[in-house]
């Protein structure tokens, strides 16, 4: 497999779907270990938000019935390269696949994001996100003449 191939391009978009659902997953309990160790890019907005936004974008899709445009992007892509069946033809392609999409009803999908989102709402409250404290403003170093 080539890099210029869609077979290559479709485990591209599978390894970064792969890549977003991890951290997903495994963002809120490294968010409760962190707080509890003291870990202070827990609480850095950056990543607190863009895990919670995130979550909600997949609970939105799930809720809506809208398919991933990841999981659609890499299914187009498979079928440009002839990999028409279940399985992906590629080690990544099965391997991830595997991990990653599970044939279950799609209700229990919107119920478990749901909870899962719940969690990251509440967490957000119980391990609220700190902003940088914001550098002192120079002093003035020029003495004024007060006149009394």
């Amino acid at each position: 497999m080539t890099h210029g191939t869609p077979a290559f391009w479709a485990d591209a978009v599978l390894v970064v779907h792969f890549g977003i659902a991890a951290f997903l997953a495994l963002g809120l309990p490294v968010i409760w270990i962190g707080a509890a160790a003291g870990w202070r890019f827990v609480r850095n907005p950056w990543f607190r938000w863009s895990h919670a936004g995130l979550m909600g974008v997949v609970l939105a899709e799930t809720v809506a019935g809208i398919l991933c445009p990841l999981t659609a992007w890499e299914a187009a892509l498979r079928r440009a390269a002839g990999e028409g069946g279940d399985e992906p033809a590629s080690f990544v392609g099965y391997w991830l696949g595997r991990v990653l999409f599970y044939d279950f009803d799609p209700a229990w999908f919107g119920i478990a994001y749901g909870l899962f989102f719940g969690l990251i709402v509440l967490t957000l409250f119980l391990v609220p996100v700190r902003r940088a404290a914001k550098p002192a403003a120079p002093r003035n170093t020029i003495k004024h003449n007060k006149k009394g």
